[in-house]
């Protein structure tokens, strides 16, 4: 039995883990924290709102988190508060750098003083820049990083923060770079929930010029539980990819949500790609696979499909949502708002 402070709690990936440990250590204590910025929701921890301690705020507030370390005697931090989205990072870089590099600073500051036992940070396929779409090389844990973008940027910042504070202070660390999620409760400025609901609302799909351009895709439960994994029998100081090795382009994406709501291709529109878009990601995953016997459960097809139906049986937790992001999609190419493409 332990208290674990998960951080970014009430956002897409942040509650699915939430949800998972509770399920998974009924004994323990969940404390999360959340900044509640526009893609965080108390409505996504609903289901385990008697099972946790509901904190909002910052998680680079020293000040509270010293607070909650202290009062719940926290052992494990899991760290996924990030921001995420591409598209307002060109528009508003200064954001992603004061909460992923910053703000993740301060976390890592308030676990060092606090003592913590273990300190596991979220990380992203996309620190290590791309990939051509021909080449046979993967991602590995060694590989060098290369960011695009100013999201990537921040990200592989934070990492290397991360890092600095095991090799400086001795903070017990690990940390997972993984593929792109999919699965229920994602904000619907993402590529497969955006998709799913103009489908259902009738609306043209944005697909990108460089529609071949292609991601690793997990299921977001399959990336909960390699979390745990790690944070179970992982090594101190050591980073694990997390992916399936299942790629599929945004071209394909859109199809898949076509074909499950029974709505014809002419339903796809060709928008511009947005400054730095990247080309491809793929991760060697074999090290947790080998090391600590994690695999991917859930086949893409399915967890596809039924994450649609979920949005199509869901449509009052998304509604609410429309018009919520700030992101002007295509503000670069001089595009209307209303013209949304996908994260």
């Amino acid at each position: 039995m332990t208290s674990i402070l998960v951080t970014g709690a009430a956002g897409f990936i942040g509650s699915h883990f939430v949800r998972h440990w509770v399920r998974r250590h009924p004994d323990d204590t969940v404390v999360a924290l959340d900044a509640l910025t526009y893609a965080g929701s108390r409505t996504n921890l609903a289901d385990v709102a008697d099972r946790v301690v509901f904190v909002h705020g910052d998680m680079g507030d020293e000040a509270l988190v010293t607070g909650l370390l202290a009062e719940h005697r926290v052992g494990l931090v899991v760290n996924f508060a990030a921001e995420s989205h591409n598209s307002l990072a060109v528009l508003d870089p200064a954001r992603f750098f004061r909460t992923n590099v910053l703000g993740t600073q301060g976390l890592l500051d308030a676990c060092r003083r606090a003592g913590v036992e273990r300190f596991h940070h979220i990380s992203t396929c996309e620190v290590y820049g791309d990939l051509p779409l021909d080449a046979d090389e993967v991602f590995t844990e060694t590989s060098p990083y290369r960011p695009r973008t100013p999201y990537n940027a921040s990200k592989a910042a934070a990492d290397h923060a991360v890092r600095a504070y095991h090799e400086t202070y001795g903070l017990p660390v690990t940390l997972t770079n993984c593929a792109n999620n999919y699965g229920s409760h994602q904000f619907p400025e993402k590529v497969l929930p955006l998709f799913a609901t103009r489908a259902l609302d009738g609306r043209a799909l944005p697909v990108y010029a460089s529609s071949a351009n292609r991601r690793e895709w997990i299921h977001v439960q399959d990336h909960c539980e390699a979390i745990e994994t790690v944070l179970l029998k992982g090594r101190i100081g050591e980073t694990y990819h997390v992916g399936t090795g299942v790629e599929a382009s945004v071209d394909e994406i859109a199809a898949l949500v076509l074909d499950e709501l029974g709505l014809p291709e002419s339903l796809k529109e060709t928008v511009p790609d947005r400054p730095g878009h990247d080309r491809r990601y793929l991760l060697d995953s074999s090290r947790i696979r080998r090391e600590l016997g994690w695999e991917p459960r859930i086949p893409f097809d399915s967890g596809v499909r039924e994450t649609i139906r979920w949005y199509a049986a869901h449509r009052d937790w998304w509604q609410p949502l429309l018009g919520r992001s700030p992101v002007a999609e295509h503000a670069w190419h001089g595009a209307p708002r209303s013209a949304a493409a996908p994260a």
